[in-house]
């Protein structure tokens, strides 16, 4: 080789031994763990999940990799919110949320729950985008946690009622009945109607059901489709008697480690996802009723006066028992935020 080509070699080769040790930016891996299977259409978690973790990404021109984890892969409800709260890095540091998984921390969240508290779907969405219950509930909780809760997640309509024993149209037609609570809030407005409540996980909803452990459960369409069942349940009364959110939490030193853009990707993708899961739930909502009445389950929607007499029996029993779990002045102000809303939806 003749030396001008030999000192062009060696001048390539050291260029390329010197880039190819450049390392290129490191992609930051975020776990995001929630309840439910990998169904967009059939878990609207997992489908918050992934319009949440297309727009990070997007957002953040893949400086951030969402790893996701449905079917409660990394431990339950409990287990998740504590290894979202502990310190450091190598924690599953987004969570989705129930109540069962927020209330042990931040027990005030059951203020967002009284029983017929909003109207219609566009007062929860007020309630939870503006209010000043859930301005201070997210200030409050990052204060006693260090993580951050973002939004209250729309998982599916209003929730109903389903047995395997009778139609369920007023207060009086519980008495007797063994339901399913999936909180202590739930077991409380159960017992106000007469019934018993047993908290039972949702991976062990199905058998308890069919064996009859218990008669019956509440939980969106969505989920009593999700779940099959509607395989082991018979009756189902649309009274919606609680809007069906869970809540975005995120690991406070995942968050606080981010650039002021790269937050507010994450903020506006939290955000932007919810407005993406409302307007497919309300439509889901409906079709999924639907499609529990053509497998064989029996709806009815209680008329007003029905919905009184559930309204009766349940409110004050829920709010008395509230009172021991929250400040009056978080029930007072819950309160008067949902009603504010209920105006303001009109």
């Amino acid at each position: 080789m003749r030396p001008g080509r030999l000192i062009a070699a060696i001048l390539l080769a050291l260029f390329c031994v010197a880039f190819s040790g450049v390392p290129s930016p490191a992609v930051l891996e975020v776990k995001m763990s929630y309840n439910g299977p990998a169904d967009e259409e059939n878990n609207a978690v997992h489908l918050y999940a992934v319009n949440f973790k297309k727009l990070v990404e997007e957002g953040t021109g893949g400086a951030v990799a969402i790893k996701l984890f449905p079917d409660s892969q990394l431990g339950n409800e409990e287990e998740r919110m504590e290894l979202l709260a502990k310190k450091g890095m190598n924690q599953p540091i987004i969570n989705v949320a129930s109540f069962a998984g927020v209330a042990p921390v931040f027990p005030e969240i059951y203020a967002s729950a009284v029983p017929f508290m909003f109207d219609s779907f566009e007062a929860a969405h007020f309630f939870f985008d503006e209010s000043r219950y859930w301005e201070r509930a997210k200030e409050e909780f990052h204060q006693r946690t260090g993580a951050y809760l973002l939004e209250a997640v729309e998982e599916g309509g209003f929730l109903a009622f389903s047995n395997d024993k009778r139609q369920i149209r007023t207060a009086e037609d519980f008495k007797g009945l063994r339901f399913r609570g999936m909180d202590e809030g739930q077991v409380i407005l159960f017992e106000s109607f007469g019934a018993s409540g047993t908290p039972i996980p949702w991976t062990e909803l199905y058998m308890a059901l069919k064996s009859g452990v218990v008669d019956g459960q509440m939980n969106p369409a969505m989920y009593i489709k999700m779940g099959s069942l509607y395989e082991v349940q018979k009756y189902l009364t649309l009274a919606n008697i609680q809007y069906s959110d869970q809540f975005l939490v995120i690991n406070g030193d995942l968050l606080d480690s981010l650039t002021a853009e790269q937050r507010s990707t994450f903020t506006e993708a939290a955000k932007k996802a919810n407005s993406l899961n409302r307007q497919a739930m309300q439509e889901a909502d409906r079709k999924d009723i639907e499609f529990l009445v053509e497998k064989g389950m029996a709806a009815y929607a209680p008329d007003h006066e029905e919905m009184e007499s559930f309204r009766k029996a349940a409110q004050p029993a829920y709010v008395e028992w509230l009172k021991t779990k929250v400040g009056q002045d978080w029930l007072d102000l819950a309160l008067q935020c949902a009603k504010d809303a209920n105006e303001k939806a009109k």
